[in-house]
């Protein structure tokens, strides 16, 4: 019996600019990845208030991480905790 290809999540981008998030991509799933790129000139952290992940994104760098679960995802940056998103997931 064949195996059939396992779906590959889509790259999705998140801008982090001015100590702040940008606009979070709509129509994330369970697979996808986010693709953060830091155009700042400090470092950053996606941290999820889950748990579920935390990216260090380093001054001028890109860094990335896999959404695991559905639902609605609170980030925070831990090194300027007032840097705050949401991404919503879906199944």
């Amino acid at each position: 019996m064949a195996q059939l290809p396992h779906a590959v999540g889509k790259t999705l981008h998140i801008k982090i600019e001015n100590v702040s998030f940008g606009r979070a991509p709509k129509g994330a799933r369970v697979g996808d990845v986010i693709q953060w790129a830091n155009k700042d000139i400090v470092d950053h952290t996606a941290t999820a208030r889950d748990g579920s992940f935390d990216v260090i994104i380093p001054a001028g760098k890109s860094a990335s991480t896999v959404l695991n679960k559905a639902g609605l995802i609170a980030v925070y940056c831990r090194y300027h905790p007032n840097m705050t998103s949401e991404i919503r997931v879906g199944a």
